[in-house]
Protein backbone atom coordinates (compact mmCIF):
# COMPACT_ATOMS: atom_id res chain seq x y z
CA UNK A 1 0.00 0.00 0.00
CA UNK A 2 1.88 3.64 -0.66
CA UNK A 3 -0.20 4.58 2.24
CA UNK A 4 -0.85 3.04 5.90
CA UNK A 5 -4.24 2.41 6.94
CA UNK A 6 -5.45 3.77 10.01
CA UNK A 7 -6.91 1.35 12.70
CA UNK A 8 -8.20 2.77 15.98
CA UNK A 9 -6.35 1.78 19.44
CA UNK A 10 -7.59 1.31 22.41
CA UNK A 11 -10.19 4.19 23.78
CA UNK A 12 -10.12 5.78 20.34
CA UNK A 13 -7.65 8.27 20.80
CA UNK A 14 -5.14 7.09 18.98
CA UNK A 15 -4.11 5.17 15.58
CA UNK A 16 -2.32 2.21 14.84
CA UNK A 17 -0.31 3.02 11.32
CA UNK A 18 -0.92 -0.52 9.35
CA UNK A 19 2.22 -0.91 6.90
CA UNK A 20 0.76 -3.81 4.71
CA UNK A 21 3.17 -6.11 2.20
CA UNK A 22 0.44 -8.05 -0.26
CA UNK A 23 1.29 -10.96 -1.94
CA UNK A 24 -0.59 -11.61 -5.24
CA UNK A 25 -0.32 -15.03 -7.24
CA UNK A 26 -2.56 -16.27 -10.30
CA UNK A 27 -1.81 -18.92 -12.81
CA UNK A 28 -1.78 -18.96 -16.36
CA UNK A 29 -2.00 -15.09 -16.66
CA UNK A 30 1.44 -12.88 -17.26
CA UNK A 31 3.21 -11.09 -15.00
CA UNK A 32 1.65 -7.74 -16.12
CA UNK A 33 -2.25 -8.95 -16.12
CA UNK A 34 -1.63 -9.99 -13.26
CA UNK A 35 0.09 -6.95 -11.61
CA UNK A 36 -2.40 -4.72 -13.74
CA UNK A 37 -4.95 -7.04 -11.90
CA UNK A 38 -3.54 -6.34 -7.96
CA UNK A 39 -3.75 -2.65 -8.56
CA UNK A 40 -6.72 -2.78 -9.36
CA UNK A 41 -8.32 -4.90 -6.16
CA UNK A 42 -6.10 -3.32 -3.35
CA UNK A 43 -8.53 -0.98 -2.17
CA UNK A 44 -10.94 -4.19 -1.43
CA UNK A 45 -7.79 -5.87 -0.21
CA UNK A 46 -7.13 -2.92 1.78
CA UNK A 47 -10.74 -2.93 3.01
CA UNK A 48 -10.35 -6.70 4.25
CA UNK A 49 -7.35 -6.14 5.86
CA UNK A 50 -9.02 -3.36 8.30
CA UNK A 51 -12.01 -5.78 9.07
CA UNK A 52 -9.53 -7.94 10.30
CA UNK A 53 -7.85 -5.31 12.26
CA UNK A 54 -10.43 -3.26 13.74
CA UNK A 55 -11.02 -5.59 16.69
CA UNK A 56 -7.53 -6.41 17.52
CA UNK A 57 -6.55 -2.87 17.52
CA UNK A 58 -9.43 -1.90 19.66
CA UNK A 59 -8.30 -4.56 22.47
CA UNK A 60 -4.53 -3.02 22.55
CA UNK A 61 -3.42 -0.04 24.34
CA UNK A 62 -2.21 2.73 21.96
CA UNK A 63 2.01 1.98 22.76
CA UNK A 64 1.44 -1.95 22.31
CA UNK A 65 1.65 -1.84 18.74
CA UNK A 66 3.84 -4.44 18.84
CA UNK A 67 2.00 -6.41 20.47
CA UNK A 68 -1.12 -5.82 17.70
CA UNK A 69 1.69 -6.85 15.12
CA UNK A 70 2.14 -10.19 16.74
CA UNK A 71 -1.62 -10.80 17.03
CA UNK A 72 -2.28 -9.54 13.56
CA UNK A 73 0.47 -11.45 11.45
CA UNK A 74 -0.95 -14.76 13.48
CA UNK A 75 -4.53 -13.77 12.53
CA UNK A 76 -3.77 -13.30 9.03
CA UNK A 77 -1.00 -16.60 8.35
CA UNK A 78 -1.79 -18.53 5.92
CA UNK A 79 -5.32 -16.87 5.01
CA UNK A 80 -5.89 -16.24 1.50
CA UNK A 81 -8.46 -13.90 -0.55
CA UNK A 82 -10.90 -14.46 -1.99
CA UNK A 83 -11.51 -17.58 -0.40
CA UNK A 84 -13.36 -18.70 -3.78
CA UNK A 85 -14.06 -17.39 -7.05
CA UNK A 86 -11.61 -16.49 -9.67
CA UNK A 87 -8.12 -15.37 -9.02
CA UNK A 88 -6.18 -13.51 -8.50
CA UNK A 89 -5.88 -14.49 -4.44
CA UNK A 90 -3.77 -12.39 -1.78
CA UNK A 91 -2.60 -12.82 1.41
CA UNK A 92 -0.81 -10.12 3.73
CA UNK A 93 1.86 -9.34 6.39
CA UNK A 94 1.37 -6.37 8.24
CA UNK A 95 3.65 -3.87 10.30
CA UNK A 96 2.54 -1.59 12.62
CA UNK A 97 3.78 1.89 13.94
CA UNK A 98 2.02 3.52 17.00
CA UNK A 99 0.84 6.97 16.58
CA UNK A 100 3.56 9.60 16.19
CA UNK A 101 1.84 11.45 19.21
CA UNK A 102 2.38 8.31 21.73
CA UNK A 103 6.07 7.62 19.75
CA UNK A 104 6.89 11.63 21.15
CA UNK A 105 5.42 10.36 24.52
CA UNK A 106 7.80 7.34 25.12
CA UNK A 107 10.59 8.54 24.22
CA UNK A 108 11.54 10.21 27.80
CA UNK A 109 10.55 7.01 29.25
CA UNK A 110 13.04 4.88 26.62
CA UNK A 111 15.99 7.85 26.62
CA UNK A 112 15.74 6.86 30.69
CA UNK A 113 15.63 3.16 30.27
CA UNK A 114 18.66 3.15 28.08
CA UNK A 115 20.57 5.38 30.23
CA UNK A 116 19.40 3.61 33.35
CA UNK A 117 20.57 -0.21 31.23
CA UNK A 118 23.87 1.63 30.53
CA UNK A 119 24.87 3.10 33.74
CA UNK A 120 23.85 -0.71 35.18
CA UNK A 121 26.21 -2.73 32.71
CA UNK A 122 29.29 0.03 33.38
CA UNK A 123 28.67 -0.56 37.03
CA UNK A 124 29.27 -4.36 36.28
CA UNK A 125 32.03 -3.63 34.17
CA UNK A 126 33.58 -1.54 36.80
CA UNK A 127 33.02 -4.31 39.68
CA UNK A 128 34.50 -7.06 37.42
CA UNK A 129 37.92 -4.82 36.55
CA UNK A 130 38.23 -3.70 40.82
CA UNK A 131 37.85 -7.52 41.35
CA UNK A 132 40.21 -8.63 38.81
CA UNK A 133 42.44 -6.15 40.07
CA UNK A 134 42.10 -7.10 43.72
CA UNK A 135 42.77 -9.91 43.16
CA UNK A 136 45.74 -9.67 41.35
CA UNK A 137 47.22 -7.20 43.43
CA UNK A 138 46.85 -9.47 46.28
CA UNK A 139 48.45 -12.08 44.53
CA UNK A 140 51.35 -10.38 43.51
CA UNK A 141 51.88 -8.96 46.99
CA UNK A 142 51.77 -12.21 48.53
CA UNK A 143 54.07 -13.33 46.35
CA UNK A 144 56.73 -10.22 46.99
CA UNK A 145 56.61 -10.04 50.30
CA UNK A 146 58.81 -13.06 51.40
CA UNK A 147 61.62 -11.59 49.01
CA UNK A 148 64.32 -9.69 50.78
CA UNK A 149 65.01 -8.01 47.60
CA UNK A 150 61.84 -6.35 46.61
CA UNK A 151 61.49 -3.90 49.11
CA UNK A 152 64.31 -2.39 46.93
CA UNK A 153 62.80 -3.82 43.65
CA UNK A 154 59.52 -1.71 44.19
CA UNK A 155 61.44 1.21 44.12
CA UNK A 156 61.69 0.66 40.58
CA UNK A 157 58.01 0.74 39.63
CA UNK A 158 57.30 4.48 40.85
CA UNK A 159 56.80 6.31 44.54
CA UNK A 160 53.12 5.48 44.53
CA UNK A 161 53.43 1.25 44.50
CA UNK A 162 56.71 1.74 46.57
CA UNK A 163 54.87 3.17 49.35
CA UNK A 164 51.98 1.36 49.07
CA UNK A 165 54.07 -1.99 49.36
CA UNK A 166 56.01 -0.91 51.96
CA UNK A 167 53.51 0.15 53.98
CA UNK A 168 51.61 -2.98 53.08
CA UNK A 169 54.61 -4.93 54.52
CA UNK A 170 54.95 -2.96 57.76
CA UNK A 171 51.33 -4.06 58.43
CA UNK A 172 51.93 -7.46 57.73
CA UNK A 173 54.83 -7.79 59.83
CA UNK A 174 53.72 -5.62 62.83
CA UNK A 175 50.21 -8.21 63.18
CA UNK A 176 53.15 -11.35 63.41
CA UNK A 177 54.66 -11.07 66.31
CA UNK A 178 50.67 -10.38 67.94
CA UNK A 179 50.00 -13.81 66.84
CA UNK A 180 53.15 -14.90 67.93
CA UNK A 181 52.87 -13.88 71.20
CA UNK A 182 49.09 -15.38 71.45
CA UNK A 183 50.95 -18.64 70.63
CA UNK A 184 53.49 -18.29 72.68
CA UNK A 185 51.55 -17.66 75.74
CA UNK A 186 49.31 -20.85 75.23
CA UNK A 187 51.91 -23.37 74.71
CA UNK A 188 53.41 -21.94 77.73
CA UNK A 189 50.26 -21.74 79.51
CA UNK A 190 49.22 -25.45 78.86
CA UNK A 191 53.06 -26.29 79.86
CA UNK A 192 52.15 -24.74 83.56
CA UNK A 193 49.17 -26.61 83.77
CA UNK A 194 51.70 -29.90 83.32
CA UNK A 195 49.83 -31.21 80.31
CA UNK A 196 53.35 -32.00 78.82
CA UNK A 197 54.47 -32.97 75.26
CA UNK A 198 50.83 -33.97 73.42
CA UNK A 199 49.48 -33.17 70.01
CA UNK A 200 47.85 -30.26 70.92
CA UNK A 201 51.18 -28.55 72.21
CA UNK A 202 53.31 -29.92 69.36
CA UNK A 203 50.25 -27.95 66.43
CA UNK A 204 50.88 -24.68 68.40
CA UNK A 205 54.86 -25.26 68.40
CA UNK A 206 54.53 -26.01 64.96
CA UNK A 207 51.95 -22.92 64.22
CA UNK A 208 54.50 -20.58 65.93
CA UNK A 209 58.10 -21.63 64.54
CA UNK A 210 56.55 -21.44 61.03
CA UNK A 211 55.04 -18.18 61.40
CA UNK A 212 58.40 -17.50 62.53
CA UNK A 213 60.64 -18.61 59.80
CA UNK A 214 58.07 -17.04 57.29
CA UNK A 215 58.55 -13.87 58.58
CA UNK A 216 62.01 -13.59 59.16
CA UNK A 217 61.88 -13.90 63.03
CA UNK A 218 64.34 -15.10 65.76
CA UNK A 219 63.02 -18.27 67.18
CA UNK A 220 63.05 -17.87 70.83
CA UNK A 221 63.34 -20.39 73.67
CA UNK A 222 59.70 -21.18 75.18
Amino acid sequence: MPAPLLVPAKGDAFDFRLHAVYSWTAQNISYDELRFRAERYLPWAGGILRDQALDLGRAHEPHRSHELEQALNQRLANQRWPRVGPEPHFGVQVRVIPDERVRERLRPYWENRIWMECEHELQKIRARQVDELTRRWCALLQSMEDDPVTSHAARLTGDDFAEVFAHYVQERRGAVPDLVSLLREALQGHSDLGMGPSEYTEAWDAALRTYQRQHGLAEQAN
